[in-house]
C-alpha cells in the first residue's frame, strides 16, 4: 500500500492481494515482479510466498491479505486508488469470496474512486454478476497488442460506471480499436531494463482514434530504462484527460 503513488493516472495504491504470473507478452518485463524480488530481499512479509510451479513463465506467489482490507476506511481524504498494483484481483488463485470482500470495501468507501485493472478479463465476466458495481469503481483491462482485443469484448459486458483500457506497455499498433462503451484509454511505452521501444506512430494512432471517438486519452510515458526518461509530451502536448463517471449500466 502507498498513500501516494508516482503513477501519473492515480493518487494511491492498495494491495489486498499480491503476486501474479505471465499471461501475455505485456508481462515479459513485469515491474511488479522486479519490485517484489527487491521487497522480498528486504524482508517484506507480503512477498515471501514462493511462486507456483504449475504456472507458465516467471511470477511471484499469489497471496491474499485480509488485514489490508481495512486500509481504505482509514483514509479520510478522498483518493483515486489503483487496486492491486502488485497483483491481479481476478487471478485464478484469488478466491471469489475475497474478490467480493474487496468490492464490499470499495462499496462502503464511496468517497474514494477505485481503478481496478486486469488481464484476466474472462474470469471477470464470469463473476461480474455476483459483485456490486458502485459508481466509484472503474474497471479496466490491459491491451498491449491486437492479440488482446478479446479482453475489450469481455470488458464491454461488465456494468462498471467507467470502463477503461490500459495500452501499456504498447507493443504494436492498435488499428480499429473497439472503443464503443469504453470511457477512457491510457497508453504508454515500456520502462525498465530490456524495455521494448514504442513507435510514436502507434501512440498517435491510438490518440487519433480516441479524439475521433471522443474518448478521453491519457498518455503516460514514452518509457525507456527509466520510466520518466522520455517524458510525457506527444506532439508538444501533455495528454492527461480523465473520464467522467457515468450512470451505472445494467448487467
Amino acid at each position: 500500500m502507498a498513500d501516494k503513488s508516482a503513477i501519473e493516472w492515480t493518487e494511491a495504491t492498495w494491495n489486498p492481494t499480491t503476486g501474479c504470473d505471465r499471461v501475455s507478452p505485456g508481462c515479459d518485463n513485469c515491474y511488479a515482479l522486479t519490485l517484489s524480488r527487491r521487497l522480498k530481499a528486504m524482508g517484506n512479509t507480503k512477498y515471501q510466498t514462493d511462486g507456483d510451479p504449475r504456472t507458465s513463465g516467471p511470477g511471484f506467489g499469489v497471496a491474499t491479505h485480509p488485514d489490508a482490507l481495512n486500509i481504505p476506511y482509514s483514509w479520510k481524504r478522498p483518493r483515486v486508488v489503483f487496486v492491486n498494483s502488485m497483483s491481479d484481483l481476478f487471478h485464478a488463485r484469488v478466491p471469489v469470496a475475497f474478490i467480493r470482500d474487496v468490492f464490499k470495501v470499495m462499496e462502503e468507501t464511496p468517497h474514494h474512486t477505485y481503478q481496478v485493472l486486469t488481464k484476466r478479463a474472462r474470469r471477470l465476466t464470469r463473476i461480474a454478476h455476483t459483485l456490486p458495481w458502485p459508481a466509484n469503481v472503474w474497471m479496466g483491462v490491459s491491451v498491449e497488442s491486437t492479440g488482446q482485443y478479446d479482453r475489450i469484448t469481455d470488458l464491454a459486458k461488465v456494468p462498471a460506471a467507467v470502463r477503461f483500457l490500459s495500452c501499456e506497455p504498447l507493443l504494436g499498433p492498435l488499428p480499429d480499436l473497439p472503443l464503443t462503451g469504453i470511457d477512457w484509454v491510457i497508453a504508454g511505452g515500456e520502462s525498465g531494463v530490456g524495455a521494448r521501444p514504442v513507435s510514436p506512430d502507434w501512440i498517435r494512432d491510438v490518440r487519433d482514434q480516441c479524439v475521433a471517438g471522443r474518448t478521453p486519452f491519457f498518455f503516460k510515458q514514452w518509457g525507456g530504462i527509466r520510466a520518466k526518461s522520455g517524458g510525457r509530451e506527444l506532439d508538444g502536448h501533455i495528454w492527461d484527460e480523465m473520464p467522467e463517471a457515468r450512470p451505472l449500466r445494467a448487467i
